[in-house]
C-alpha cells in the first residue's frame, strides 16, 4: 500500500513538473479566488459585480506600477520607504503646475492642449531626478538605503505641503484626468481591440518559449499542456475585457458625452466602459518591466548584484551606477503613479499616497520578491498588489473598519512571507 501510494505520489511530481508550473503563482491566484468567492458571497454578488471589479482595477493601478520598481529594488538587496512621499511632491508639482503656474506664466488655461504634456513630463522629470539623487547617496556615498529613503519619506511629502500651502488642488485639466481611469475609457470597441492583440500576444509569447526551448534542446511540456495553456490565457483576457465592458456607462454621463459632441442620446441606447487607460498604462509598464527583467543586460546585471554582490562587481558590473539606474527607474515610476493617482482622484490632496510605500513593498513581497536579494518577478508584485487591494476592498464592502484592514493586511504579508519561505524549502528556489 505504501509502495502505491509512493509511486502516485512520484508520478504527480514528474506531471507536475513536466508542466512547469510556477506553484507560488498559482498558489496566489487560488489564494485570490478564494478571496474573490468568499467577499461575493458576503456581499450577495456585489463584490464580482462588472462595476466593483472595474473600481478594483482602477484602485490597484498605481500601487501595482510602483510594485514593479519596488522588484528591482529589493532584488539588489535594498529598500525604497520614500516611495509615497515623492509620489506625493510629484502629484503636488503637477497638480500646481496646470493649475496655477503654467495659467499665470505663460497663460495657458485648463483645457489647452499642452497642458496635460507639459504637466506630465514635468512630474516624471522630477520623480526621476529625485530617484537618481537617492541611487547617487545610496551607490556612491555609501548611505544605507534604509536611512536615505527614510528621510525622503520625511522631507517629500511635507515639501509638497509647503508647496501646496496644506490646500487641495483642483480642478485639473480634463486631459489629465483620462489616465485615471475613471473617466478615462477605451471604450467597448477598442477594448476588445485591445484583448485581441493581447491574446495574440500571449498565444505567441507561448508559441516563442516552446520553439526557443526546442532550439536548444531543452526539455518541453506536452502539446496539450501548451495549448491548455493558450486557452486559458486567451479565456482570462477576454473575460476580463468582457466583464469591463459588461459595467454600464451611467445614463446621465452619456447623455453628457453625446451633447458635448452636439447629438442626442439615442433612446434606449447603453455603452460600455471597457478598459480604463491606466490599467492599460499598467499593462505597458509590465510588459516593459517584464522585457528589462528577462532580455536585457541592465535586468542581467540587477539580478546578478543581488544574488551576489561582491560577485557582480568583481566581475566588471558598475554596482555603483547601477543602483543610481534603479532607483532613477523608481522615481520615474513613481512620477507615473502619480499621474493615475491624482487623476483618479480628480484633485491633489495632501493626504494622496499615503502609506503607499508600505503596500508597495507588501505587494513585492507577497509577490514573491525575497528580501534577501536576487529573486522576484514582475507579474508576481502585480498579483500580490491586486491581492492586497482585493482584501481592502472586499472588507471595505463587508463594514470592516479601517484598524482591522490593517490588522488583516499586515498578518496577510507576514503568512505570504512565511509560506514563500516554505515554497523555497519544498521547490529548492534560490
Amino acid at each position: 500500500m505504501t509502495d502505491t501510494t509512493d509511486s502516485k505520489a512520484t508520478e504527480r511530481r514528474g506531471f507536475i513538473e513536466s508542466l512547469e508550473l510556477d506553484m507560488r503563482m498559482l498558489g496566489m491566484i487560488g489564494a485570490l479566488l478564494l478571496i474573490s468567492i468568499a467577499f461575493n458571497l458576503a456581499t450577495g454578488g456585489n463584490y464580482l459585480s462588472p462595476r466593483n471589479i472595474f473600481n478594483l482595477t482602477i484602485q490597484t493601478v498605481s500601487v501595482a506600477i510602483m510594485a514593479t520598481g519596488m522588484v528591482f529594488i529589493i532584488v539588489m538587496r535594498n529598500i525604497d520607504l520614500s516611495v509615497g512621499a515623492l509620489l506625493a511632491i510629484c502629484s503636488a508639482l503637477m497638480a500646481m503646475t496646470q493649475a496655477r503656474w503654467l495659467p499665470g506664466v505663460l497663460g495657458l488655461e485648463l483645457g489647452s492642449p499642452l497642458i496635460a504634456p507639459l504637466t506630465i513630463l514635468f512630474g516624471l522629470a522630477v520623480g526621476t531626478l529625485v530617484g537618481a539623487f537617492n541611487g547617487w547617496l545610496i551607490g556612491y556615498q555609501a548611505i544605507p538605503a534604509f536611512i536615505v529613503t527614510l528621510g525622503g519619506f520625511l522631507i517629500w511629502r511635507y515639501a509638497g505641503w509647503y508647496l501646496t500651502a496644506g490646500q487641495t488642488i483642483a480642478p485639473l485639466d480634463q486631459t489629465f484626468l483620462l489616465f485615471g481611469g475613471a473617466e478615462g475609457t477605451l471604450g467597448e470597441f477598442w477594448s476588445w481591440v485591445v484583448g485581441a492583440l493581447a491574446s495574440a500576444f500571449a498565444l505567441w509569447a507561448i508559441w516563442s518559449a516552446r520553439r526557443s526551448k526546442v532550439a536548444h534542446e531543452f526539455p518541453v511540456k506536452p502539446v496539450w499542456a501548451e495549448i491548455a495553456l493558450g486557452v486559458i490565457a486567451v479565456g482570462a483576457i477576454m473575460g476580463f475585457i468582457a466583464i469591463l465592458n459588461a459595467y454600464s456607462i451611467p445614463t446621465g454621463k452619456l447623455r453628457r458625452i453625446f451633447e458635448a459632441r452636439g447629438e442626442a442620446l439615442p433612446e434606449g441606447l447603453s455603452m460600455g466602459h471597457g478598459l480604463p487607460i491606466s490599467v492599460l498604462i499598467l499593462i505597458v509598464v509590465a510588459i516593459a518591466m517584464t522585457v528589462i527583467a528577462r532580455k536585457t543586460r541592465l535586468g542581467r546585471y540587477i539580478f546578478a548584484t543581488g544574488g551576489n554582490p561582491d560577485a557582480a562587481e568583481l566581475s566588471g558590473i558598475n554596482t555603483r551606477f547601477l543602483t543610481v539606474k534603479v532607483f532613477a527607474l523608481m522615481g520615474f515610476l513613481c512620477g507615473l503613479s502619480a499621474v493615475v493617482a491624482s487623476a483618479r482622484l480628480q484633485s491633489h490632496a495632501n493626504d494622496i499616497g499615503t502609506l503607499d510605500e508600505l503596500r508597495v513593498i507588501a505587494a513585492a513581497v507577497i509577490g514573491g520578491t525575497a528580501l534577501s536579494g536576487g529573486s522576484g518577478t514582475i507579474y508576481g508584485a502585480i498579483l500580490g498588489a491586486l491581492i492586497m487591494q482585493s482584501l481592502a476592498s472586499g472588507m471595505g464592502m463587508v463594514g470592516v473598519d479601517s484598524p482591522l484592514q490593517n490588522i488583516v493586511v499586515g498578518a496577510v504579508l507576514v503568512f505570504a512571507v512565511w509560506i514563500d519561505i516554505q515554497y523555497r524549502k519544498r521547490w529548492g528556489a534560490k
